[in-house]
Parts: C-alpha cells; structure tokens; sequence
C-alpha cells in the first residue's frame, strides 16, 4: 500500500526528475516509509512506501525487474504472491526480496502486463518497459486502487491521488462541468472524469499503454463483473456451502502482513463474520468501532449508534475492541480535511470513515473491513424491489433512474446551476450516463424479475461500490493506513456471481407474486423489506450470534438529519449562507437557501444535498482559492 506519479513525455524530451519531488510529496501521507526515485529519457517514476510486506530496503521502490527491462511502481497487495512466486520459481526466476511487488514485476517481466489479469489483489500501477519505450498503467479489477491521470497530447502525468497531478509544473487547472452535473445529480460519478477539467481516473481492470510511435492513449479493458450468467441448477445449500467457504479463504488469504493487521467491527454481519475468522488467527485480534453521541437525536436516526452490538461481538470474539465516539461539532474539524484528501467528490456523509481510520491507524498498519457484501449478495432490497416487475429496458431504466437522481432532479437543474455552467454542459445528459452503465454490458437481459435484479447488483457495484472504494482509499491513507475487503476476492467474487438472486432475497417469489407496483413511488415501501443477503446469513451463521443475523441491515452513516436541523445547523448556515460563498461562482446561492431552509423547518430531509454543497464548497476554497485545510 502506497502512493505513486510519474510522467512520460511523447516527444522524447529529458524528464526533469525536481519534477516529481512536489508531485511526491502531495501524496506524502501514502507512504510514510520511505520513498523513491527514477528517470530514464523522457520517463519518471515515484514511489511513496507504506511498508506491509517485506519491510526492508530491499523492497524499496522503483524497482528493476532481474532482466533488467522493466520498472515498476506499485500501490496495493497482491494476496497470493507466494503461490505466485513458487509458480515463477519453477520458471527459473530468482527472488532477492520476500515482497508481493517483486513477484508482481517478475511475472510481468516473463507475461507482459496480461500477468496482472489473473492476480488475486488490489493495484494500481506504472511500469516502463525499456526496450520498446511503452508506458503502461493498470488498475485492479474491482477497483479497490485509484489511480489518475492527465495528457496533453504530449505528455501524459499520472499519480495516486489528483494532488500530484496538480503539482506538475505545466498543468492547467480548470472546473470540469460536466462532472459537476454529473455528480449534482447521482453524487457520485458513473463516467471516469473528476471535477478537475481534464483529468480523468483509469477504469477499473483497466490497462493503458503509450508510446511515442502512437501518441495516443491505448485501452484494453481485461474483466467486467456478469450476474447474468447465474447457475440456474446450484441449490440453496450449495450456495451456503459455497459461499462460506470461499470467504473464509478470502479472509484468511487477506490476513498475509509482516505488520500488525486488526478489522473494523460495527454491529452488522459482514464485519462480525470477517472478525470471527480473523481472530481464530489473531488470537489478540483489535477491532475498531465508530459511534455516535444520540443526546440530541430523535427518529430513525437515534438507532444510527451501533456500539453496543460491536462491544457484544468484541467481547463474543475476545478482541481488542476500541472506540470512536463522534458528536456534532467533530463536522467542522474534519470536513475541510475529507474534502483534502476525498479530492474526487464522491458519496454522503464519510467523516466518519476519516475519524475510524485515524482511530486503527494508531495501532494497526492494516485493516479488514466489510465493503462488498452488500452488492455481491443483494443487500439493498428496498432498491431492487421498485424494478423487479419492469416490463422492458426502457421501462426498467425509467424506473431505476428516477431512484438513483439521489440529489438534484433532471429539471431542477436550471434553478441550481449558474449561467456559465448551464452554457458550459455539453456531451452526454446524467440519464445517458446512466444508462451506458448498463449499455456497457452487452450480456444484461431485460426478461424477468431475476435478471433485473441481476442487473441491479451489476450497476451497483458498477458505480456505488466503486465510489465506496475510493472513499475507503482516500480517507484512510491520509493516516497511513491499508484497508482490504475480503469480500472482494477473486474465487469469492466469482463464486456470488453463480448465486441465483432467488437465493440472495429469501422472499422473492412470494414479493413477485403480491408486490403492488402501483406502490412505486412510496419510498417506505421498500423500508419493510429486509430479506437482502440471505444465503450469506445462513453461511455466516455458524460464525456470529444468530441476534446479529436477524438484525435489519442499518448503514455507517451519521445521524446528520437531525444535527442539520440543531446542534449543527449553525455551522451549515455560516459556511453555505453567511460566509462568502466561493461556490457561487457555480451554484445559486438561493438554491442553496430553499434546500437548508425546507430541511431546517423539516419539509423534507435534504441532508445527502447539504452534505454536498457543504463539500464542493470546501472543494472550490481548498483547490480553486488555495485554501488549506488547516
């Protein structure tokens, strides 16, 4: 796990390696381990070390392939290096370090860059191979790894996190419009631009190669996620077996470390399950909770705080349980700082996830935690429940679009967006972005209510898991720490996409039967349904408390309903209505006032779009206006 940037110029002109000093040292709280350099002709590369495996020198990066043609930078964990390296051991390769990146670059160095198709881990990288001159760049298959780049039509600058990109001497900065309506929109963003004009995230299981004798950027998408392909024939006891098995490899596989490893534990099924395989390991296993002080909160929000079924699990599993506990006024601290380091806009309420990474990153270097299992295992049947009974394509993006618009509609975008943004948008509408989601898959079917839902698990993890990953990435490196996600393993992944979603929702036939569709537009109705999961609760529940199986699925959100109305409605006031709102340039401003006002006198609950106004306003003092969070 680290930070890497580099650059490549197409014209053959020296890299100046100073260059990358700044860009390395913006993303200095990636690796702060050790570091390093190198350039050849017109390439230079840079690394940021967060030492987990082999954590002598001799596993410093940049590092030279045994061949001698190739370079690596790395940021990631390849899970099962070792079988990797017994396979390229057979070959002849000799190792001279006990690290994943070396068995990553020799196998590279003996396949090509096809080698990182059949890895099981997280990654992003860079490698230069020198006899031909070819830059690639690729990225893991879920995602998990970000990795950003710009090109010029000359040179092409690449790095971790946007911040390095930014401190590359010729880049211009400019506001991306049409990300910015994309993300007022979904708040979050299905294309792979960022608000910074230009600059763009590499897809996941994406690999892109340049040379000077092409001078253009070339994409090769290797993996893609297909739940289409369901095994009509596997029994629900199958998938039982199947699944527990497979994720108690991939927990064990994901616990490979020669630095402490502990696992953040809410009071849900997926984290307790990874704790209960892990400390059957780790004997002194450490868990990390976050919670919430409730004094003032009222409603569906007062049972947001889940500590006290994390302390029930930490004590069932004889962990080392420690414990955030999180008021109203720790917003204001930490915003400015999760926009810092969030950079690409994503998702609601995440400072939370800053203040629990902080909180491990004092006693762990690694942590295990839960993404994934929802949208591998159908966790959110309120979603899914509102299309199954769609009745072609176009019905069924109709249907889905209108949920997923989860913060300014369609046609209230005149009233929310200057002048100069409205002239500015060009290209593809958020409904067209939407649907070229789905379009991308030419396997998805559109015939019944199983394939919808298939459907709906793919453009979930598509674009919502994905936006949860690089939030995941970003908040915790900014304390030097390393999260893995079991459920995102390769065997086990594989395996969920096999599951019929009748085994996934355990009432689905009898909701197709009786469901009321005239109901579609009555949000608690799906509120009722809490049968997401179902053939991981029943391959889990030879692990946790069956309490913990039975308990309706609750999020790691902040109870922000309520402090938005009360304890923090004063500080949303001043940055958004009070202070000199450097977003105006973008956002009317008497927009703003109607949604903080509506909220306030509890018309309607705005707290997803105040969480974000609040956050691209941050974003344009601390990247357009040079604001330090500080």
């Amino acid at each position: 796990m680290c930070g890497l940037a580099g650059f490549f110029h197409l014209s053959g002109a020296p890299a100046d390696p100073l260059w990358l000093r700044p860009m390395l040292q913006a993303i200095a709280h990636r690796g702060p381990d050790g570091e390093g350099y190198w350039n050849e002709g017109a390439c230079a590369l840079a690394h940021k070390r967060l030492a987990i495996l082999d954590t002598s020198d001799r596993a410093l990066q940049p590092m030279i392939s045994g061949n001698k043609e190739w370079v690596l930078v790395f940021n990631g964990c390849i899970y099962d290096f070792r079988e990797r390296k017994k396979e390229l051991e057979k070959q002849g390769i000799c190792f001279r370090t006990t690290s994943d990146t070396e068995v990553l670059l020799e196998g590279i160095a003996r396949e090509g860059l096809r080698y990182v198709e059949k890895v099981n881990g997280m990654f992003a990288l860079a490698a230069w191979h020198r006899p031909s001159g070819t830059l690639y760049l690729a990225r893991d298959r879920f995602g998990v790894k970000p990795l950003y780049y710009w090109f010029d039509g000359n040179t092409i600058v690449f790095a971790s996190e946007i911040k390095g990109i930014l401190k590359y001497p010729d880049f211009p900065l400019a506001i991306n419009f049409n990300a910015l309506s994309e993300y007022f929109t979904f708040q979050n963003l299905f294309t792979y631009q960022t608000l910074f004009k230009d600059v763009y995230l590499l897809p996941q299981a994406n690999t892109i190669s340049i040379t000077p004798s092409t001078r253009e950027i070339v994409h090769n998408s290797w993996w893609d996620f297909n739940f289409t392909n369901f095994d009509e024939g596997l029994s629900f006891e199958e998938a039982r077996e199947g699944t527990l098995f497979y994720f108690k490899q991939a927990v064990q596989r994901q616990m490979v470390s020669d630095v402490p490893v502990g696992a953040y534990l809410s009071g849900g099924m997926d984290s307790g399950s990874i704790v209960s395989v892990a400390a059957q390991y780790l004997p002194r296993l450490a868990t990390f909770t976050c919670g919430f002080d409730m004094s003032a909160v009222t409603g569906v929000e007062a049972n947001f705080d889940e500590r006290r079924d994390a302390e029930l699990m930490a004590s069932y599993f004889k962990t080392e349980h420690y414990e955030q506990v999180i008021n109203s006024g720790d917003l204001g601290w930490s915003l400015p700082r999760v926009v810092y380091h969030l950079e690409d806009l994503r998702l609601g309420m995440s400072y939370p996830n800053f203040y629990i990474a902080r909180l491990a990153s004092k006693f762990v270097k690694v942590c295990l935690q839960g993404t994934g299992g929802d949208e591998l295992f159908g966790g959110y049947p309120w979603r899914y429940y509102r299309i199954f009974h769609a009745t072609s394509q176009n019905d069924f993006f109709e249907k889905y679009y209108g949920f997923w618009q989860r913060l300014v509609p369609d046609e209230e975008k005149d009233s929310l967006f200057q002048e100069t943004v409205k002239n500015e948008v060009q290209g593809l509408s958020p409904r067209e972005i939407f649907e070229r989601v789905f379009k991308f898959n030419p396997t998805l079917r559109y015939d019944s209510p199983e394939q919808h839902i298939a459907n709906s698990l793919y453009f979930e993890i598509k674009t919502f898991l994905h936006g949860l990953l690089l939030l995941g990435d970003k908040l915790s490196m900014a304390h030097g720490l390393e999260e893995r996600f079991p459920f995102l393993d390769n065997d086990l992944v594989a395996f969920a996409q096999k599951i019929p979603p009748r085994h996934k929702l355990g009432n689905l036939q009898e909701e197709i039967e009786r469901f009321d569709e005239n109901n579609l537009e009555k949000y608690d109705t799906y509120r009722e349904f809490h049968d997401g999961k179902n053939v991981l609760r029943r391959a889990m529940a030879s692990l946790i408390p069956e309490t913990i199986i039975n308990r309706k699925k609750q999020g790691f959100s902040s109870p922000e309903e309520n402090w938005y109305r009360g304890e923090n409605a004063n500080y949303v006031r001043k940055i958004l209505l009070e202070d000199k709102l450097v977003s105006e340039e973008f956002i009317r401003k008497d927009y703003i006032a109607r949604i903080v006002r509506e909220h306030t006198e509890q018309q309607i609950n705005h707290r997803l779009l105040i969480w974000s106004f609040l956050c691209f306003e941050w974003w344009c003092r601390i990247f357009l206006n040079n604001e330090t969070p500080a």
